[in-house]
């Protein structure tokens, strides 16, 4: 091998580890160039990308209870010892700048949602108390608000362009570590079936750990693609295999928030079920794909585009349907007043119909008027898909800080499924005037597939 040969075999090879370790430690020492060829580094995006990555604390108190408190003989033996006491809980996460001017910032549900203190600490070493603008656990987005100036924001690419096989860099604070860029590329688009909630993730073996969440997921120019949200792992430790929601969809849900408070979600006014082999016989069909129509809501758009009971639903707006959680994915997705075609399976024969996603209908009532010390949380019946797993009862909105309610440790979010240990199913069903005649109001609450009981 000649002298110039066995430099471009140097080259190359130097060039194709980088592209697979770049964050690797190994490579702080490489030269910018070898013989004059300059060497491939993402350090000119980064310079520009970090200063919009943010770290996230939050502080949250909850008040802690003996179970045994309102046991009047054990208070007779033991006094105060079960006085419930407060304590706080601590965590770390991830942010982008997404607006300077405004002092926007772009993060996860599960890093702010219930947190009663806020900081948010720029690259440059500033702190500031973060305003929660809104925050929608269906999608795991949240958005902050920081009065800070001299801000760097990310610009935003379309997270449709995206391709399997496209690199990417993670960008965040994993483990309190401080801040971190870590490599890799999609190794998978529209992701769901993860959990609770509307999915449609980018996924990617860029390494994601805890503190990464709420984190930027860019492209080589720099420009953001996705946040950071979740990994799978079997041990608790990365394995190659990260989540992050597409700013397509997280943009989307920020507008809401930012006009509304809340995200409007709409649906197509029909029920699904999954087809199981006994189901696919007795309706004749070829195969267990798709969801089929149980029940139409009168009125609805699946009423308008003749959609009946009976019929399979195979995809919407071109995407293949396999099963009913991709028909309420789908649906929860979707803006108010989008027109989508619904491709239908019907007596062995295809057929596509147009329908146009309406308002959910969700009832609602002041806690107030069920119980005074309710006042300042808002009680809603539960939505379509929290119904579908098996849950029942109403959830708790807007729990108003130093509120009764927040002061015996609700959260917004949680479901009451009892009132004085009387069953509830829906707003309808709540006993008006339940603590009344004075006393306690017992609660029992479900959390997180928990239960338990939190009295006023």
């Amino acid at each position: 091998m000649t002298a110039s040969a066995y430099r471009r075999t140097k080259i190359f090879s130097l060039v194709a580890a980088l592209g697979f370790a770049l964050a690797s430690p190994a490579f702080a020492g490489l030269p910018p160039s070898i013989d004059g060829q300059p060497m491939p580094s993402l350090a000119p995006m980064l310079a520009k990308v970090t200063p919009a990555v943010v770290n996230i604390s939050t502080k949250t108190r909850v008040r802690t209870r003996n179970p045994y408190y309102d046991d009047p003989v054990f208070r007779q033996l033991f006094g105060n010892q079960g006085v419930p006491r407060e304590r706080v809980e601590q965590s770390l996460g991830s942010g982008v700048v997404i607006d300077a001017e405004k002092g926007y910032v772009l993060t996860n549900h599960h890093v702010v949602g219930g947190a009663d203190d806020i900081t948010v600490t720029l690259q440059d070493g500033r702190d500031f108390k973060a305003k929660l603008l809104g925050s929608d656990p269906e999608t795991d987005v949240a958005v902050l608000q920081i009065p800070a100036e001299r801000l760097q924001a990310l610009p935003i690419a379309d997270s449709s362009a995206l391709r399997v096989g496209d690199f990417v860099v993670a960008v965040g604070d994993p483990f309190g570590l401080g801040q971190t860029a870590t490599s890799g590329m999609v190794s998978a688009l529209g992701r769901s079936g993860l959990g609770k909630g509307f999915q449609n993730f980018i996924q990617t073996d860029a390494s994601i750990n805890p503190g990464n969440s709420g984190g930027a997921l860019v492209n080589l120019r720099g420009e953001l693609v996705g946040i950071n949200s979740m990994i799978f792992t079997p041990s608790g430790g990365n394995v190659g295999i990260g989540f992050a929601i597409p700013t397509d969809l997280a943009t989307g849900v920020m507008k809401q928030l930012l006009s509304y408070g809340k995200v409007r979600r709409g649906n197509l006014g029909v029920e699904v079920q999954d087809i199981t082999p006994r189901i696919a016989q007795a309706l004749r069909l070829k195969d267990s794909n798709g969801a089929v129509v149980t029940r139409i809501n009168e009125g609805s758009p699946a009423d308008g585009a003749g959609l009946q009971t009976g019929d399979v639903l195979t995809a919407i707006d071109g995407k293949a349907v396999r099963s009913a959680q991709d028909v309420r994915n789908t649906e929860g997705l979707l803006p108010l007043g989008a027109k989508v075609k619904l491709s239908v399976q019907r007596e062995g024969a295809s057929r596509d119909v147009e329908a146009t996603i309406a308002a959910v209908a969700i009832a609602s009532v002041d806690g107030g008027k069920v119980d005074p010390r309710l006042a300042g949380v808002t009680l809603s019946d539960l939505t379509a898909d929290q119904k579908a797993g098996g849950l029942f009862g109403v959830v708790l909105g807007g729990v108003k800080r130093g509120s009764v309610a927040a002061s015996a440790g609700l959260k917004d979010g949680d479901v009451v499924v009892g009132v004085q240990q009387r069953k509830v199913v829906s707003v309808k069903g709540l006993p008006l005037g339940a603590g009344a005649s004075g006393g306690q109001l017992l609660l029992t609450v479900v959390r997180d597939g928990s239960v338990y009981y939190a009295v006023l």
